[in-house]
């Protein structure tokens, strides 16, 4: 390519120095330093200059928001300091480049690029020798990276029923059954990663039981192990439908890698596929279908999609985005019957289908916990450190079922980022940092080139506010009893992080860079 068709870098040059005046507190300054694209940002009389993308997908940080001494993501809320450029929480983990900065005479510089951050010390800390996950999610991953992120360098392993190292599970409804996401993207972590960080990885293994007295636990090939400290992300598994030919080989559920290429195989020989449920695995998996060239079909009890979440006003909006893209619902009906090429459904329709998905939410994995006797109801009951009923036993993810601090109620959240986050929290907690999980509940969904962003946890609601238009963009606010529970985004990024922000000020969280 020759030097005018190379994209030039945007913004000020940072190394031939900025006019600090022209820094914002609270939003990122797009520049470059020697062509690398970076950000800088202020606090009070300090200025930073890290690099401009997200180390989870490349999100442009331009774009995000300057939360104390953090930053934070505009796509999927990963939270860097600016100080050091560590990933503060998930869905990132790689730090972000940092580079030295010098003021004078009323300018900003950036110098030579920084080292990155080196693990934390916990000095004076009771280290355990051993600790062991159970589960290789969402959470089971955050945890073991964050104990090697924190300098822990006892025993550690990492016990999976999956069949495969760690991976992007939210890719697997989305660019991955879509077509457009190489299998190479979805590792977490390349093999190497866990071998030069003694990370012990046993895939196809199945605990049998727990013995929480004697901080041992027996695999289902008889082997036994031992622990000092213990974190249980088991994760759930899909709901079941008892439907009449639920059973049969062309039906399929989606939540493993091994469900996801099953799937994509059996689309070779497909043309039309029927989708039971519209949750948002199933619409997502929906999209990802007709990306496929598929005739799809969604059969949905409910009136509305997604309107017991997101309520009437999104529900609608996200119907009618699907049925632009040629997706096909079949509302206020349920199929009784799941024939070998077609579908009966209650309504007294017929429905033909080479292929069948069910997307209707999942169930949490409890059986380790119940029958070593911890607390459960609906969920292990845990601490506001993710501590269970049992000394030295963490629950993180899908199982956990901890107190939310907004509504005082009990609650389990099934998303990913909460996994992680909860994960990254027990394995600090495991080291002995006593940190609180205070972080507002986030997920997002993707369908087609439109993103919704939810922030904060609102199982029912009686009033809801919208500002805009979902077709363009809006804000949606959640509230019961005039509490302010949620809010949901489309295309407004930078309100879901205020939204975030403002959670975690009203229940007097602890900033994020105070994790450091």
């Amino acid at each position: 390519m020759t030097e005018e068709g190379r994209k030039q870098p945007e913004g000020p040059d940072f190394s031939q120095g900025v006019a600090g005046r022209d820094v914002p507190d609270d939003r990122p300054l797009l520049g470059h330093v020697a062509g690398e694209a970076a950000i800088m940002t202020r606090q009070g009389d300090a200025f930073f200059v890290i690099g401009a993308h997200c180390t989870h997908y490349h999100a442009p940080l331009a774009d995000g928001l300057v939360v104390g001494g953090s930053i934070r993501c505009p796509w999927h809320h990963a939270c860097f300091s600016l100080r050091s450029g560590r990933a503060l929480r998930a869905p990132a983990f790689d730090a972000l480049a940092r580079w030295r900065v010098e003021q004078a005479s009323g300018k900003v510089f950036a110098r030579e690029r920084l080292p990155d951050p080196a693990p934390a010390a916990h000095k004076g800390a009771a280290q355990p020798r051993g600790v062991v996950i159970v589960g290789g999610g969402a959470a089971g991953f955050a945890a073991a990276q964050m104990l090697r992120a924190e300098g822990y360098d006892g025993i550690l392993e990492l016990i999976s029923a999956d069949t495969a190292a760690p991976y992007d599970r939210p890719n697997l409804s989305k660019d991955y059954l879509a077509g457009t996401a190489q299998p190479d993207w979805l590792p977490l972590r390349d093999p190497a990663w866990y071998r030069d960080n003694g990370v012990q990885l046993r895939l196809s293994c199945r605990v049998e039981s727990l013995d929480p007295a004697g901080k041992r636990l027996t695999l289902a090939d008889g082997a036994t192990l031992s622990y000092d400290a213990l974190l249980l992300a088991t994760g759930a598994f899909p709901t079941k439908l008892p439907t009449p030919g639920a059973d049969r080989s062309h039906v399929h559920y989606l939540r493993s890698l091994a469900d996801s290429d099953r799937l994509i195989a059996a689309c070779a020989g497909a043309r039309r596929v029927a989708v039971i449920g519209a949750s948002f695995i199933g619409l997502e998996a929906a999209a990802s279908l007709r990306a496929r060239d598929l005739e799809v079909h969604v059969i949905a009890p409910e009136a509305i999609p997604m309107a017991r979440i997101l309520g009437p006003e999104i529900g609608a909006h996200v119907r009618k985005l699907h049925e632009r893209h040629g997706v096909i619902f079949h509302l206020e009906d349920t199929a009784t019957e799941i024939g070998e090429r077609a579908l009966t459904l209650k309504s007294g329709a017929t429905l033909e289908a080479d292929l069948v998905v069910i997307g209707v939410g999942v169930r949490p994995d409890l059986a380790l916990a119940e029958s070593a006797g911890l607390a459960v109801d609906h969920g292990v009951l845990v601490d506001e450190y993710l501590q269970t009923s049992a000394p030295d036993i963490y629950a993180a993810g899908d199982i956990a079922s901890w107190r939310d601090k907004i509504t005082g109620e009990r609650i389990r959240v099934e998303h990913w980022v909460v996994a992680e986050r909860q994960g990254q929290t027990a394995a600090r907690n495991i080291l002995g940092c006593a940190e609180k999980f205070d972080a507002a509940p986030f997920f997002w969904s993707q369908h087609y080139d439109q993103a919704i962003s939810y922030v904060g946890h609102a199982a029912s609601w009686d009033r809801l506010e919208i500002s805009g238009d979902p077709a363009a963009d809006c804000a949606v606010s959640y509230f019961k009893d005039d509490r302010l529970l949620a809010v949901a985004t489309i295309g407004r990024d930078l309100d879901s992080l205020r939204a975030e922000a403002a959670f975690e000020a009203r229940i007097g969280a602890a900033p994020p860079e105070a994790i450091e």
